[in-house]
């Protein structure tokens, strides 16, 4: 039955069946409960446990068995460390109940976990499931447990205990001859059946004979003849522990189902077992057994629920009863003006109270609980709490069924409990008289040391673990407002300056007073000066507004209702800025969309309508909007549908005009539209419609992009701003005559100007919500749209995208992005772990890595839509940078590398080579063009310098042919849309000070002579021609005239600390080059020493 719970399993084994079957273990988001006032740990349940935990807590608190246990040590039992070395022989079962026991001994949690345990014993996520029967289990445990310590001291332990002997006898009456036959038990199997109680059965078992007479005669070997006889059994050997089991369970045979007597069964505190013995000249102490444990079965033949009642011996457990408040009984007026009536066994309670003798049918129960309450058992209560009859038998401690369950008395105190439970009692576990025991109120007591140990570490985790969940459960943020940092403007309170700098956040103990918060909020304002009031606020589309002002310094912020999360105004309660301030929800501002007729210049009206946003306090009478405009008589309609392209407009009689804009039902966003009495020009029509004066677009364009054969190929789908997208999908399909099964597979995706399908509209959006303008296209595709839950993202290989190119994958938001790469590239048919996802940025080029490869696409604000790129190459380890070494070098007209020592040219083969074309038509005197040759990455910490880069580079293998002499012979780029960018000065810096991020391209220059240019140094190099640099900075262009031929001059970027570039037109003529520079360079320059190269072909 119990498949293999407890069998051994060694280390010298395979060790496969620990994982077998075993069920997932959630981490808990809380620490377990402290224990309670009584001290006691419980056992948590795994599902249907309740037999394993009622045994388990019954040999737990046997001293005997727990301390017998606890002295078998390390080197007998083994360790849990060395479980998984091929030679060393580790007991897990006794070692996982000696774990347990100390964490019921001295762990401070509520309930204790046999996972562990039960895992041990090789079960499954089935097997804990199953209800078992406690007898057999408590034989299977004490068996396995002699297996597993066989070969230790511990090795009797077992039969030391609850080991005792029976002794069967046959004698006969003609010879007085004995046979007798010897038992041995661990447990007293007693029957139940027509028998009141223990000492009954146990007379019938061991004390009457039976005798062999008549028909029924024994053969006695000694006269071998059939003879009269009288059999009998006695008690032969008592152990210190005597388990008696009820035979409960019995099978009928007449109906052929099994079944539980349920009848009285009584058993005493104290039994003396001298009279079911066989020797009984010992002392009358020896014989008698004190009430130990009693393990209490409810419930059927087929299910029930077990638990134990177990007497505290070594008084581990704190006993002294909590004072407590005695309730009057309460009747049900009292209920129902306390809002009670929910609690069933309250309204029950007080029913049972109105009757003679507290005594009622079932049935008239029933039908008294709907009179009261108006509503019956079934319909209320059945779902949560069961049928009545069965909610009766749960609380037998206040209720008292009759035998056949048709009528119930209330009882008047809860002492019948205890004998009720002991009449469906299961087993009972006698204990002989102890001595005085040195564990009394000692639960430390022959604990192993490396538990206590253990127990100790995991007491200090578990109150880290409390005091910070205490803190994270008990803390709340708040949004302060500084009220000097606000003005008041259009209708509500703005930031003077931004919104950052206005705001201050604080994180408090909810707790805490009022008068506490204000304390500490003075602590932190040290500027400020006069009385503080603290207001709730909240930001409306008009503002912040303050709605109440928070009063009561003695009041907790829990019993002040204020919520995580909420805006605080910290202000004097009066003004801000000089405005007197109107506060609570009655003046709450509204933002409204006011329509009216544009005025043109000379003052006429035109039929254009303008649309503007007004703000005004909704306690305000409606016809203040007509002050605002400056309209002196007007008709004010109001858009019920609550949008301007709605069709029911209504005015505004003149009688309602002074009622408030709340009144009138306005709320933010409405809209209404103004009208001069004077004016001829309506937008609306005599029926109140709104008309195509405003040139309204109410219709969109669906293209079948199904790859299903229809007539058409395009439908025009009339809507409203308002209208749904899947009632736009499902028109579209039908106006499109395709098959009815597309509405259950098929999504709108939007179409941009280039063609490209956007990400799918998920069919609960308006348009409005979706924001899809009036006259877009969208597609009709095939597939379902992401749900909220999802994201629908493009992706691609390669940093070089095609716009169209990219394919398509719907993720989970909470996927990681470790698992997000693994699932684009099985999509593309790529392998290999040599990939990263980097996000592509609004240029269309890639952006920053995707670094945190556990992070969740959601905390990195991944959003559908968004385009993730597959890049060739694994991320270096943080805080280290990849970086792509280019060679930059001045080339001639002729195509060759311009160098000192033109060594480079037998390199250009090796790798990339971006080159910037020269102008065409130049003379003979055309400057040299850009090119860059790339030489290979180098993996480089941030906080490394520049000197160790360039030193670094130059051991790739293409930098071994350019014979470069030194780091100091380089000058560093940044590489900038395929040219040298920016200039990197000074060797000694560290890398992580330049900010290069984590895109970073350098470019190393040869240079003839070494420098160190430093922060206060200029270089110029007027070798780039003009026409280049017109390509790569177009805002040249505007100096550029057919008066500066490009032949004659020369653009000079100027590179000027702190890193930045500006340009000068120069002239290949040394006067011209000279007055320019003095006229444009020295101006801007504030710097003592200057030095400059000029540099010409």
């Amino acid at each position: 039955m119990f498949g293999d719970l407890f069998e051994e399993e060694y280390s010298t084994v395979s060790n496969n069946q620990y994982g077998k079957g075993k069920k997932l273990k959630t981490k808990a988001l809380e620490p377990p409960a402290p224990r309670e006032f009584t001290n006691l740990s419980g056992i948590r349940n795994q599902g249907g446990t309740c037999y394993l935990n009622s045994l388990l807590q019954t040999l737990h608190f046997t001293p005997e068995f727990r301390e017998a246990l606890f002295s078998l040590g390390p080197e007998e039992l083994g360790l849990f460390e060395d479980k998984d070395k091929p030679d060393a022989k580790v007991r897990i079962i006794p070692l996982q109940l000696q774990r347990l026991f100390a964490q019921l001994l001295l762990l401070d949690q509520e309930a204790a976990s046999t996972t562990d345990l039960t895992d041990s014993f090789g079960w499954t996520s089935n097997e804990e499931m199953r209800q078992h029967d406690v007898q057999e289990l408590n034989r299977i445990l004490f068996s396995a447990l002699e297996t597993s310590l066989v070969g230790t001291s511990g090795h009797d332990l077992i039969n030391r205990l609850y080991h005792g002997t029976i002794v069967n006898q046959i004698v006969c009456k003609e010879c007085k001859n004995v046979s007798e036959r010897q038992e041995d038990f661990l447990d007293l199997t007693v029957a139940v059946k027509n028998v009141s109680g223990l000492e009954d059965a146990l007379w019938n078992m061991y004390v009457e004979e039976e005798v062999f007479d008549c028909d029924n005669l024994y053969h006695c070997g000694t006269c071998d003849r059939l003879v009269k006889a009288a059999k009998s059994a006695k008690l032969r050997k008592l152990p210190p522990f005597l388990t008696v089991s009820l035979l409960r369970f019995n099978f009928d045979f007449v109906k052929c189902e099994r079944y539980k007597e349920t009848s009285c069964y009584t058993f005493p505190l104290r039994i003396n077992l001298k009279p079911f013995c066989e020797q009984s000249e010992l002392d009358d102490l020896e014989y008698i057994y004190d009430l130990f444990s009693v393990i209490i079965h409810k419930g059927g033949c087929y299910g029930g629920h077990y638990h134990v009642y177990i007497k505290d011996v070594d008084h581990l457990g704190n006993w002294q009863f909590q004072e407590e408040k005695s309730k009057p009984d309460v009747n049900l007026k009292d209920l129902q003006s306390e809002e009670e009536i929910d609690h069933p066994l309250m309204i029950l309670k007080a029913i049972l109270l109105e009757e003679e003798n507290n005594l009622i049918p079932v049935d008239q129960l029933g039908q008294k609980l709907l009179k009261k309450i108006g509503i019956s058992w079934n319909k209320k209560y059945r779902k949560q709490h069961g049928p009545l009859r069965k909610f009766l038998r749960l609380h037998s401690q206040i209720f008292l069924l009759s035998s056949d369950e048709s009528a119930v008395r209330l009882l008047k105190n809860g002492s019948l409990q205890a004998e009720s439970d002991f009449q469906r009692n299961d087993q009972q576990i006698f204990k002989m008289l102890p001595p005085e025991s040195p564990a009394r109120a000692n639960p430390r007591y022959g604990v192993p040391c490396h538990l206590l140990n253990e127990m100790d570490a995991a007491n200090i985790e578990l109150q880290t673990k409390r005091a910070e969940c205490d803190s994270a459960n008990n803390t709340f943020e708040l949004h302060l407002h500084l009220g000097p940092q606000y003005h008041f403007f259009n209708g509500a309170l703005h930031p003077v300056v931004s919104q950052t700098e206005s705001v201050w956040d604080l994180t408090f103990d909810k707790r805490k007073t009022l008068g506490d918060l204000r304390q500490s909020i003075f602590q932190l304002l040290e500027f400020w000066e006069g009385d503080m009031v603290l207001s709730v606020a909240k930001l409306v589309p008009a503002g912040l507004h303050v709605y109440q002002t928070l009063g009561g310094d003695e009041l907790t912020l829990c019993e002040t209702e204020i919520a995580d999360g909420e805006d605080i105004f910290v202000w004097n309660g009066v003004e801000v800025g000089g405005v007197h301030i109107q506060t609570g929800i009655d003046c709450e501002p509204l933002l409204l969309n006011v329509l009216h007729l544009d005025t043109s210049n000379e003052g006429e009206k035109c039929c254009q309508v303008i649309e503007s946003p007004h703000v005004f306090p909704a306690n305000a009478e409606v016809g203040t909007v007509l002050t605002a405009l400056a309209i002196p008589a007007g008709v004010i309609f109001i858009n019920s549908a609550g949008c301007p392209g709605g069709e029911d407009w209504a005015a505004i009689p003149k009688e309602d005009m002074r009622k408030t804009f709340r009144e009138q039902g306005l709320r933010n966003g409405s809209s209404i539209l103004i009208q001069d009495s004077h004016d001829d020009n309506s937008v609306l029509t005599k029926e109140e419609k709104w008309v195509t004066s405003m040139n309204e677009i109410d219709w969109l364009h669906v293209k079948n992009l199904c790859q299903l054969e229809s007539e058409e190929k395009q439908v025009k789908i009339s809507a409203t701003v308002n209208t749904m997208v899947f009632d736009i999908r499902i028109k579209a399909i039908k106006e499109l005559k395709l098959m009815k099964e597309l509405a259950d597979n098929s999504c709108l995706r939007p179409i941009d100007r280039n063609g490209k399908l956007l990400c799918p509209v998920p069919d609960s959006y308006t348009l409005k919500e979706a924001e899809l303008k009036m006259g877009s296209s969208l597609g009709l595709c095939l597939g379902k749209a992401p749900s909220s839950s999802q994201l629908f993202l493009f992706f691609a290989m390669g940093s070089d995208v095609q716009p169209g190119t990219e394919m398509e994958i719907i993720v989970e938001e909470t996927i990681s992005v470790r698992d997000c790469l693994k699932l684009m590239l099985k999509k593309s048919g790529l392998q290999g772990d040599a990939w990263h996802l980097r996000k592509m940025d609004w240029c269309y080029e890639a952006g920053e890595p995707l670094c945190e490869e556990d992070a969740t696409l959601k905390e990195l604000l991944i959003c559908s839509g968004d385009t993730l790129l597959l890049i060739e190459g694994q991320l270096p380890p943080p805080g280290f940078l990849k970086v792509p070494i280019w060679w930059y070098q001045l080339q001639g007209p002729s195509g060759h590398w311009e160098s000192h020592q033109d060594q480079t040219n037998c390199t250009s083969s090796r790798g990339r080579v971006w080159r910037a074309a020269s102008s065409q038509g130049a003379s003979g005197n055309e400057p040299a063009q850009v090119s860059l040759l790339y030489l290979g990455d180098i993996e480089i910490s941030e906080d490394a310098t520049l000197a160790e880069l360039k030193s670094q580079a130059m051991t790739l293998p293409p930098f071994l042919e350019l014979g470069v002499p030194s780091p100091a012979h380089l000058r560093a780029w940044t590489v900038e849309r395929k040219r040298p960018g920016r200039l990197l000065r000074t060797d000694r810096q560290p890398l992580r000070e330049y900010k290069l991020g984590r895109r970073i391209e350098i470019c190393l220059e040869p240079l003839q002579k070494g420098e160190n240019l430093g922060n206060h140094q200029v270089h110029i190099d007027p070798m780039m021609t003009l026409k280049c640099q017109q390509e790569a900075h177009p805002q040249l262009s505007s100096v550029c005239s057919d008066s500066l031929p490009s032949n004659r001059f020369i653009i000079a970027p100027v590179t000027l600390p702190p890193y930045s570039t500006f340009f000068i037109l120069v002239s290949p003529d040394i006067s011209v080059l000279t007055d320019l520079f003095v006229s444009i360079c020295l101006p801007l320059l504030e710097y003592k020493y200057l030095i400059y190269s000029l540099l010409y072909p």
